[in-house]
């Protein structure tokens, strides 16, 4: 596994230690990137369920300015240290320990992400509450994008998010969401008060 471009380029980075981590392969970090545009400046990247970290890693190798790895696997956790060591990116990141939906809440009353990419278990039971819970995270215009399996429907009724793009590749899909206008909203009143 290895950072496929920008910055970190050639980076050799730690594989997972975990049974069932599956870390997205190069190609279909390729495909995300060229989908998603992490140049802006001062960009936010959330990383959810960030395995090795290899997709965070590659947002910031690619221009994010910072990213916030989230994992609740603690050997997960050792792996995403070690790899944001090997790519000199400890100042550009805070790695946080917890379950995705809990951390969201925490996180959706500091700074908005720009990007949110979630790659949960294939089977993750409940991806209907994460995604209502992280959509909170993003700032009006911006982008989440959820890795799956293709065969798994990714949800589609959520009050806060409008699925915009489904991008197939081999055996995973990425479904893109923005944020509905009524819950932008609701957020930007929220952070005013």
């Amino acid at each position: 596994m290895r950072i496929i471009a920008g910055e970190f380029k050639g980076r050799k980075l730690t594989g997972p230690v975990a049974p069932g981590v599956r870390p997205t392969s190069d190609r279909l970090r390729e495909t995300l990137f060229n989908l998603v545009d992490v140049e802006a400046p001062g960009c936010r990247v959330l990383d959810g369920f960030a395995g090795t970290g290899a997709v965070g890693l590659e947002a910031l190798s690619r221009g994010a300015a910072h990213v916030t790895f989230v994992e609740r696997d603690p050997r997960a956790l050792s792996v995403i240290s070690r790899n944001v060591a090997v790519c000199g990116a400890t100042d550009r990141c805070i790695i946080v320990r917890g379950d995705l939906a809990s951390v969201a809440r925490r996180l959706a009353r500091d700074t908005p992400f720009d990007l949110v990419l979630l790659d949960p278990p294939y089977d993750y039971p409940d991806m209907e509450t994460v995604l209502t819970e992280v959509s909170r995270c993003l700032r009006p215009g911006g982008v989440l994008v959820l890795e799956h399996a293709r065969r798994r429907e990714a949800p589609t009724h959520l009050p806060s998010l409008v699925r915009r793009r489904d991008v197939t590749a081999g055996d995973s899909q990425l479904t893109f969401y923005a944020v509905a206008a009524a819950a932008a909203d609701a957020a930007a009143a929220g952070r005013a008060d």
